[in-house]
């Protein structure tokens, strides 16, 4: 039983009943053609009797066979042997045709009223003499003995011989033969064949797929692997042969060099991280010492030495505005360059999803109510809390709120943020929609990288930053946006134990 669940024992259990189907339906035709043959001999041997007691009746009386055949107590003699018999001819033992069903071979009388036979040999229009070497030395007497178109002749003749009083005679039997009956025997062997080859061969090619089909998806999985791709699973693994065996140890490689990948891809990731933060750190510390210097030489200059005058002073606390808000700016850039660079450490605890927007919100209201953009938060109900660090997330809601209110800034709008629980109830969903311009098609793909933007006065850090405290947090964050109807960025954070 282990053999047959081998690949091998089943492709040699199915090409033995093939052989044996095959052998057997082979004797099953050959046995229906002798039957038939032995029913057609048997039926032939009936007639060639019937001719031949027919015939000893014709010598024994004075009626001829024409008269003696429409009888209706002859034997054998129904309107389908009727049909076949094309004559009979009885000869004597001077070989003249004594009688026959053909009138051309009846004796004729001649001037003296004497009756007249014809000689056997005289007939030249005989079909060929089957089985004829029975006969022995009388074979000679018969001019249709040596035809060499036995088989492209329509019919045949019988011979048997008879002993009569008068010596040995004989009678002839002329049978028709059916052309198309004939040809169709011959050929339905044949035919037979043929069938039983085609079969074997349609069976032959579906087991060679079948049985090939496996191997093939084994190698159209290395090539994928040899490409690069290690997510490619070969479907045959719950086979329990050799192929299958070998399938679920194909799966089990690639699915560890996927995993080795993965490492080797989060490592390199770790170490480029852990350089640019260690770069990014000395250069901040570098930059932000003059920054700080300049902010409190603004202030100084601002306390100390503003103009008297009214005009000149208001100029001079606008330049110096505009320095530290510059000043200002170059510090939050270096803020997000480190917040990027640097390790994420969240401090996970239980909080209120709720809260957490309303938290981040307070930041935009006064923005928006200016801007004449209308804020709304729609909560499902028993929405779960959720896990994370506050810090962390409110960063990542800041970010989102300030991005919808600046792309609505021109023309007013609204910002809805949806809070439902994940259908699983493992995760809860955050969906911020704005009413702006939305994001063209070809930046979709690319919203998420470092340093990309598309404001003049962008990092292009800000998202970047939410989707890595988000990946840190094992959550997800999406974008479903169309040029001139919004955007949608959909948050999912896991959601807290109860």
């Amino acid at each position: 039983m282990r053999f047959l669940s081998t690949f091998r024992g089943r492709l040699l259990l199915i090409l033995a009943i093939m052989l044996i189907a095959t052998l057997g339906f082979q004797y099953y035709l050959n046995l229906v053609t002798q039957n038939e043959n032995d029913s057609l001999r048997e039926e032939q041997e009936q007639m060639i009797f019937a001719v031949v007691a027919l015939g000893m009746r014709s010598v024994t009386s004075t009626d001829r066979l024409q008269d003696l055949i429409t009888q209706p107590d002859q034997p054998f003699f129904d309107e389908d042997a009727r049909r076949r018999i094309k004559d009979i001819i009885v000869i004597d033992d001077q070989w003249q045709v004594w009688d026959s069903l053909n009138p051309d071979y009846l004796p004729t009388a001649d001037d003296n009223n004497n009756l007249v036979y014809k000689r056997l040999a005289d007939i030249s229009d005989l079909p060929p003499l089957m089985e004829g070497d029975r006969l022995g030395a009388d074979l000679a007497q018969f001019p249709n003995q040596s035809s060499t178109n036995k088989d492209s002749s329509d019919a045949e003749a019988h011979v048997v011989p008879i002993q009569t009083s008068f010596g040995r005679w004989y009678v002839m039997v002329v049978l028709e033969k059916d052309r198309s009956e004939v040809m169709w025997r011959a050929a339905r062997p044949l035919i037979y064949t043929l069938g039983v080859l085609l079969a074997s061969s349609m069976i032959t090619f579906l087991l060679v797929w079948w049985f090939a089909r496996p191997i093939a998806n084994l190698a159209s999985a290395a090539r994928a692997v040899a490409a690069g791709d290690l997510s490619v699973r070969v479907p045959d693994a719950g086979r329990n042969d050799e192929v299958g065996r070998l399938a679920s140890r194909f799966n089990e490689m690639t699915a560890e060099l996927e995993k080795k990948r993965d490492l080797e891809i989060k490592l390199q990731q770790a170490e480029k991280s852990a350089v640019v933060g260690r770069l990014g750190s000395a250069i901040a510390h570098e930059i932000r010492n003059p920054l700080n210097y300049i902010n409190l030489t603004l202030d100084h200059l601002r306390a100390k030495f503003a103009p008297v005058e009214d005009e000149k002073k208001e100029t001079f606390l606008k330049l110096t505005a505009q320095l530290k808000n510059e000043v200002a700016r170059i510090n939050r850039q270096i803020t997000d360059f480190l917040n990027y660079s640097r390790p994420a450490s969240p401090d996970l605890q239980n909080i209120g999803a709720r809260a957490m927007i309303e938290d981040s919100l307070r930041i935009v209201e006064g923005d928006a109510a200016e801007k004449n953009i209308k804020i709304g938060v729609v909560e499902h109900e028993n929405v779960p809390e959720i896990i994370g660090d506050p810090t962390f997330l409110r960063s990542v809601f800041n970010n989102l709120f300030i991005n919808a209110i600046q792309a609505m800034e021109t023309n007013g709008g609204q910002l809805c943020i949806k809070i439902t629980p994940d259908t699983t109830g493992k995760y809860v969903n955050f969906a911020v929609a704005d009413t702006g311009p939305g994001i063209k098609s070809q930046n979709l793909k690319n919203i998420f990288e470092p340093y990309f933007s598309t404001k003049e006065t962008g990092t292009g850090l800000g998202l970047a930053i939410v989707q890595k405290i988000i990946e840190t947090h094992n959550g997800s964050i999406d974008v479903d946006s169309e040029e001139g109807s919004g955007a949608t960025f959909t948050v999912s954070l896991p959601a807290a134990s109860k």
